[in-house]
């Protein structure tokens, strides 16, 4: 088993911290109830018609967890799961990566769900081309992350120390501490075990999924970085699109300036 450096003489992983406010600001930010139930709808479908048990299923699981989150009805979501398991007639999705850079050679990776792949290839393709990006070929910015399990948890009052050494045990290889929350990154065959044993000392799980994680950051400043959150946030908007990671690293300072500017 990998073991974790002592709580103490741990240092934060660079960059991920960024990225995971910018995620948590868009997420706050998506009030369309119609086109968050169907982003959802589609995830749980795709997760559902590889295996529809979320014990078994993490990834199901997860998105699960984000449609109880966005009070999605009971009735859609297991009819979501039964559609995935070939029970129900429907669209069939189908799952399309694209990869890029944005402004400040900033490496974009995103993940659609859609039923008309040259709708969406275009749609993506105009978006990035206008926001000062460019798309690139399959693996051109991919070998730039690792797919990892994510177990994210609100730790309270709860002995942080402890969390750490619980999640190592369970599996865990790394951590990030952001103040309110404690992320810990996984094998991705790890992710149920951690979250159950984090579940198990009383703290709050916030997210437990398996997730494109950046190796390294570049950090970016200035009108590049105005133009990236542009960039990120058109991409977010666009209703094909499930899922978008970047290895930028805007320093907290000028992420308030162009926030408020």
């Amino acid at each position: 088993m990998t073991i974790i450096l002592p709580y103490a003489a741990r240092e934060p992983m660079a960059g991920h911290s960024k990225w995971a406010n910018i995620k948590h600001r868009k997420g706050a930010q998506d009030k369309k109830r119609s086109s968050l139930f169907s982003r959802i709808t589609r995830e749980i479908i795709v997760c559902a018609r590889q295996d529809p048990n979320p014990e078994t299923n993490v990834t199901l699981a997860a998105a699960i967890e984000r449609a109880r989150a966005a009070n999605m009805p009971k009735d859609n979501i297991e009819r979501a799961i039964k559609r995935g398991a070939g029970n129900l007639d429907g669209v069939q999705y189908a799952e399309v990566t694209y990869e890029g850079y944005g402004p400040g050679g900033v490496a974009i990776l995103l993940r659609a769900l859609t039923d008309n792949r040259n709708r969406t290839a275009a749609a993506v393709r105009h978006i990035f081309e206008g926001h000062g990006g460019s798309l690139g070929g399959e693996g051109s910015v991919a070998w730039q992350f690792d797919r990892r399990g994510v177990v994210e948890v609100i730790p309270g009052d709860a002995d942080r120390e402890g969390l750490v050494l619980v999640a190592a045990e369970a599996g865990a290889e790394d951590f990030l501490d952001e103040g309110e929350t404690l992320t810990f990154y996984t094998p991705s065959s790890a992710v149920a075990a951690v979250r159950d044993a984090l579940k198990g000392q009383g703290v709050t799980v916030t997210r437990a999924e398996i997730a494109l994680v950046p190796k390294t950051t570049v950090r970016v400043e200035g009108k590049d970085a105005e133009r990236l959150l542009k960039l990120m946030d058109a991409l977010d908007e666009e209703e094909d699109v499930q899922e978008v990671v970047a290895n930028f690293d805007i320093p907290d300072e000028v992420l308030v300036q162009v926030e408020g500017g």
